[in-house]
């Protein structure tokens, strides 16, 4: 198999939409990510995959901390501007959640400790205690086959 068809098999798993943030030397860094899972209940643990070829990958590092922010179906424009698709927008601003950077009116913000790294081929996954959490009531964006979706109503 390719590497094209590997990438057409995993898009047919719907995921929905993160952006991970993190923040060194007071600079606030940012990349829409969907490969993220819950890990534990007890600790409270999530798992976050990052490219060894993304810059976020040494911002995660060095902050030893992150936050997940799960974007709600109007937001992705949000997800755009985060994954470089989209140059020409309004700086964005972030909120604290137990002093880690997050995006304000998400669907959840999630702010972890890096508890663990493990390198595995090409991307290392970051185990995050999670510190905090918020959830607002929404309904999310769906990532799907390469295109945004939003969950039909029954």
């Amino acid at each position: 198999m390719d590497e094209r068809q590997f990438r057409n098999a995993m898009g047919k798993f719907a995921t929905g939409v993160t952006v991970i943030a993190a923040e060194v030397d007071g600079n606030v860094h940012g990349m829409t990510a969907n490969a993220f899972m819950s890990v534990s209940l007890s600790p409270k643990l999530v798992v976050i995959s990052i490219a060894e070829k993304a810059q976020m990958l040494e911002k995660i590092k060095q902050s030893g901390a992150f936050s997940v922010n799960i974007l709600a179906s109007d937001q992705k424009d949000l997800s755009m501007v985060f994954a470089g698709q989209m140059k020409d927008h309004q700086e964005v601003v972030f909120d604290r959640l137990d002093g880690v950077p997050v995006l304000p009116n998400v669907l959840t913000q999630i702010s972890c400790e890096v508890t663990a790294a493990h390198v595995e081929g090409d991307h290392t996954l970051f185990i995050g205690r999670v510190t905090d959490i918020h959830v607002n009531d929404s309904d999310p964006l769906i990532y799907y086959s390469g295109k945004y979706r939003s969950l039909a109503e029954e």
